[in-house]
């Protein structure tokens, strides 16, 4: 399972380990609002639609910020947009524990979302493009898995925050904690070069520059538009569970150490989850692994909405859903990153990935609103079924990719993304 990082080279290592920590990071800073959601609720009386909305704002914001950094990336290089966007969320964490109202942490939440959308597209890129065909998927599958360190770092801090302090000062303290790892992730980054195909890109002469544009070019916007939709899916079941579990889960009576192992089990889960994706994207395809992925998903989360449990039970389902439900990410920065070319490849990421977690992210608030009339449960669970739903369609409609060669990608400008049928040599 290892041997992709063994065999790599030290900028491969390098680049990895500046990836991966931003990712758990970008974690980190989403997953503390959702278990510090409760004690916001109760602390300023909030209703769930205005608790979903703060949740949906940042990643709302993250759309505009991930087509922007995308852009700039493709522009000025990877790296440099890696180390703002790290400094850009890191910084208004720490502002949203200065936040005295709702509204000024709904608009400080809005401005971190900016820098939470240039973080996914830009690192998958740049790890991409530094990593050789073979052994891309696990490269960028286990980045992803760092989203399991910041879910699982989330968990330790509100609970130790939340227990040790006067409830007014504990999320503040909890949000104010999410500004010293950003800090060292830049130190670590200040290693890590461009990757040699970005740098040859950037010294041809005659190819296009990336601009506000460039993905509603003729022969990128059927593959970014069907990529966004594929995101959506993914993103609205994932949201849904990872924000409103907790809630779900604290309205059914679980006492608080037996939600805290629950969330544990499923961040297990989710890490086994990016393991497995991210080994069998390299030998089955992308394609597969995330079709059989979807089905596992569509499965365990019906019966953990549905099915009466008891907490045991739900402890070793929950971390069936992280396996499946969050797990198959490991496949999708590969999978994005061969689609498109290398001078545009960050913007079309960038817009394709975040206008598909944009819309996805509406799926929080819609929870919010639908489960007062329906429950939480069959909110949940409706929602997911519908979410996975377009994700499989959009997926059928975009081509293989494996064993692509990044600098290989479109090279003939004759070969439109819409009409490729495997993978390119």
């Amino acid at each position: 399972m290892f041997n992709w990082y063994r065999g790599g080279s030290r900028q491969e290592k390098r680049t990895f380990w500046a990836c991966y920590f931003g990712w758990a990071l970008e974690s980190f800073d989403v997953q503390i609002y959702s278990f510090l959601l409760p004690t916001l609720v109760a602390a300023w009386s909030l209703t769930k639609p205005e608790a979903g909305a703060i949740g949906t704002i940042s990643l709302l914001s993250a759309a505009i910020g991930g087509w922007l950094a995308g852009i700039f990336s493709d522009r000025i290089g990877r790296v440099k947009i890696l180390m703002f966007t790290v400094l850009w969320f890191a910084l208004f964490g720490l502002l949203s524990g200065f936040a005295q109202s709702y509204e000024q942490l709904l608009v400080v939440r809005a401005l971190q979302g900016l820098g939470f959308g240039g973080e996914w597209a830009v690192g998958a890129a740049l790890m991409a493009e530094v990593t050789r065909p073979e052994v891309r998927g696990r490269a960028l599958g286990f980045i992803q898995s760092g989203f399991c360190l910041g879910w699982v770092a989330a968990v330790a801090v509100a609970t130790y925050t939340l227990a040790h302090f006067p409830t007014e000062f504990g999320w503040r303290a909890a949000f104010w904690i999410t500004a010293v790892p950003g800090l060292l992730i830049v130190l670590v980054r200040f290693r890590v070069q461009e990757s040699p195909i970005y740098r040859q890109a950037a010294r041809s002469t005659g190819k296009e520059k990336a601009n506000l544009g460039s993905v509603f070019r003729r022969e990128h916007i059927r593959t970014s538009m069907i990529a966004a939709a594929f995101v959506f899916g993914l993103q609205a079941a994932a949201y849904v569970v990872t924000i409103w579990i907790p809630s779900l889960l604290a309205e059914r009576h679980m006492r608080s150490g037996s939600m805290i192992e629950t969330i544990l089990l499923m961040a297990g889960g989710t890490f086994l989850g990016f393991a497995f994706t991210a080994t069998y994207c390299d030998r089955w395809g992308r394609r597969p692994i995330l079709l059989f992925m979807t089905i596992g998903s569509w499965i365990v989360t019906l019966l953990y909405c549905f099915v009466p449990l008891s907490p045991w039970i739900t402890q070793v389902l929950g971390m069936l859903v992280g396996f499946f439900v969050i797990g198959m990410f490991a496949a999708v920065g590969p999978f994005l990153s061969e689609l498109f070319p290398t001078e545009v490849r960050t913007t079309c990421m960038g817009f394709s990935y975040n206008v598909g977690k944009t819309f996805g992210a509406l799926a929080i608030t819609a929870v919010g609103y639908v489960s007062t009339k329906t429950g939480l449960a069959t909110a949940i669970g409706g929602c997911c079924f519908a979410a996975y739903l377009i994700s499989t369609a959009a997926l059928l409609s975009l081509p293989e990719t494996k064993d692509t060669r990044l600098d290989d990608v479109f090279a003939n400008k004759d070969k439109r993304p819409d009409a490729l049928e495997s993978p390119a040599a």
